[in-house]
């Protein structure tokens, strides 16, 4: 069906508001993952190096422990209060984390202090992360047509994209401009303090945004008042959400924000290599993403997320073998290239796959525990936990090794899924 005009407008502007906030949300989870090196010597010290990086990424997985909280009650206030509050909530908070990290005093200006701020900054942000998938994949979602939801919720997974190419075009900007010493002083904050810009806007476009008629009509019933026994109820579809974000955190967090930091303590590459992989990388993660969408609308998620998974359990360690083998700049960008393209053609998709999941009067909350559940307990802590392996067992092929065993485990939530050609989400309950 042909939308209006003003629905065209609407589902610009529920694009435009749920990308800059997801966006920002990654841009600085990632910048957190860039710099650990120089936040981990500020407010970590020790006289072993990767001691320091690890009490950094253990702060850094911490914060995901708020996720879970912050998906149940900022996914119930989605599905009570509306959607558009929730976004604007959840853009705030993850801007006084944010700021928290920017402005935090060294450990060696107020001693032990110094790393409570910063976990204190990280806490903030994973409860504020725990209500922002599942509220900015609702909004997509069900500001677009049945027929190209996967495509439109596809945004989601690009805006990740987009603020990972930020990201690293900031870490090579500062690399590029400042010396070592100057970047640990106090370089290392300006892309922090660069992402706070953009609050205003992101603040702006979510308090503007109308509601979606799926939690208008919601409203209409009287069914805004859901409970989490409501949520529970709907436990086949939060097993499967569990199962397909399990792989869509790991391989986002393994194979793409993870990797610069990675190739440089693993492999010895410099900074300006790394970051410029991971910009050429983004782009094509970006690409693929609507790609993904699209082959889902036209061919059915199980069938499109089934190939993509198994892509990724062949091509993750053959890949990675590569650029062990071959630890050069070229190689790199196309080892880069390659892990972006597979996870863009599964996480790409894999919004829309979620929502389909539940029914509109819980769909908020059903996405943000599922999700987060699964974040937190293997994504979180995915870089400490393949800095453990590669100091301990499979040296560089960590990312790789972590990533196939948790694609092997996604095969089975994904093979539960219905296998109709096109699913698209229902007002009235799960398709599952």
């Amino acid at each position: 069906m042909e939308m209006t005009r003003a629905e065209r407008t609407q589902h610009r502007r529920a694009i435009a508001a749920a990308s800059i906030g997801n966006a920002f949300e990654w841009y600085d989870f990632t910048i957190y993952v860039l710099f650990a090196p120089y936040i981990a010597a500020n407010f970590f010290p020790s006289d072993d190096p990767a001691v320091e990086l690890i009490q950094a990424f253990i702060v850094f997985g911490v914060g995901f422990i708020a996720r879970p909280v912050g998906a149940v009650v900022l996914g119930r206030f989605a599905d009570t209060a509306g959607r558009k509050a929730a976004l604007t909530l959840t853009f705030a908070l993850m801007a006084a984390g944010t700021g928290a990290i920017a402005f935090a005093p060294t450990y060696a200006v107020i001693g032990a202090a110094a790393p409570v701020i910063i976990l204190l900054g990280r806490i903030t942000q994973g409860f504020s992360a725990g209500g922002e998938i599942g509220g900015a994949a609702t909004v997509l979602v069900e500001n677009a047509p049945e027929e190209k939801r996967g495509r439109a919720a596809a945004w989601l997974q690009a805006s990740m994209a987009f603020s990972n190419i930020i990201g690293a075009a900031m870490g090579l900007l500062v690399h590029a401009l400042l010396t070592q010493a100057q970047i640990g002083d106090w370089g290392w904050r300006l892309p922090f303090v660069f992402g706070l810009l953009i609050v205003p806007l992101g603040i702006w476009l979510r308090f503007t945004l109308r509601e979606s008629n799926d939690f208008e009509e919601v409203k209409q019933t009287g069914e805004t008042s859901t409970s989490l026994w409501q949520v529970f109820s709907e436990w086949p579809g939060l097993l499967r959400g569990f199962g397909i974000s399990l792989i869509w955190g790991v391989v986002i967090y393994a194979l793409v924000i993870f990797m610069p930091v990675h190739v440089q303590q693993s492999l010895g590459m410099t900074g300006e290599a790394a970051f410029a992989a991971s910009i050429i990388g983004n782009v094509v993660l970006a690409a693929s993403c609507f790609v993904s969408g699209s082959m889902a609308d036209a061919l059915g998620h199980r069938r499109q997320m089934t190939i993509t998974i198994c892509a990724i359990l062949v091509g993750a360690p053959a890949m990675m073998l590569l650029l062990v083998t071959h630890p050069v700049f070229p190689v790199l960008v196309l080892v880069q290239a390659t892990f972006c393209a597979l996870a863009g053609l599964f996480s790409g998709a894999a919004p829309a796959v979620l929502a389909n999941q539940f029914p509109a009067k819980v769909r908020a909350s059903g996405i943000s525990i599922s999700y987060n559940s699964a974040v937190t307990i293997f994504a979180g802590f995915a870089p400490a936990i393949i800095t453990w392996l590669s100091s301990r067992t499979f040296g560089s092929f960590a990312p790789a090794i972590y990533t196939s065993a948790a694609a092997a485990f996604a095969l089975l939530a994904v093979a539960s899924l219905p296998g109709q050609r096109k699913q698209t989400p229902s007002l009235a309950g799960s398709s599952g």
